[in-house]
């Protein structure tokens, strides 16, 4: 029987509950924690073309526009951190401090194995918690951010 120490490390694929959040806009760097983070998605919008003189009665697609889906984070509610509804107070017409969110899953050691950064990231809400006078949960808070483009890069 092996005790593991020779095992190839690229074996097994990451866990997905060891992560961090970084938001490094505005002059001011700021590490939060969250539960849970969704839409971590990029596509292409499809166009489809077809000439008419073409003698393939198909339509030929191609890669269009790319977008991504608004970033959802998850966390509790801890007292007198309204940090996230402060920064979405500020939205006035048409301007808003944008930052740019780091997302790194890291490894067993605290380094970022896989990083996901968003550009010019900004609250399109926040919502609160729930309340339930006989459940025992802790209270949810969660931010949902737009933002103009999603890299992913390997660490």
């Amino acid at each position: 029987m092996s005790d593991g120490s020779a095992q190839d490390q690229t074996i097994w694929p990451m866990p997905k509950f060891h992560f961090e959040v970084k938001f490094t806009g505005g002059g001011e760097g700021m590490v939060a924690a969250f539960q849970e983070i969704s839409g971590l998605d990029t596509e292409a919008q499809v166009i489809e073309y077809r000439a008419g003189n073409n003698p393939v009665f198909s339509t030929v697609k191609m890669p269009g526009i790319t977008k991504s889906s608004n970033v959802t984070l998850k966390k509790g509610i801890f007292v007198k951190d309204n940090k996230f509804y402060d920064w979405f107070a500020k939205i006035k017409m048409n301007t808003i401090a944008r930052t740019a969110v780091t997302i790194s899953l890291l490894d067993e050691t605290g380094a970022p194995t896989m990083v996901w950064t968003l550009k010019n990231a900004w609250p399109t809400k926040v919502t609160g918690t729930d309340m339930k006078a006989d459940g025992n949960e802790v209270a949810i808070e969660t931010i949902e951010l737009a933002h103009e483009g999603l890299t992913i890069a390997n660490a």
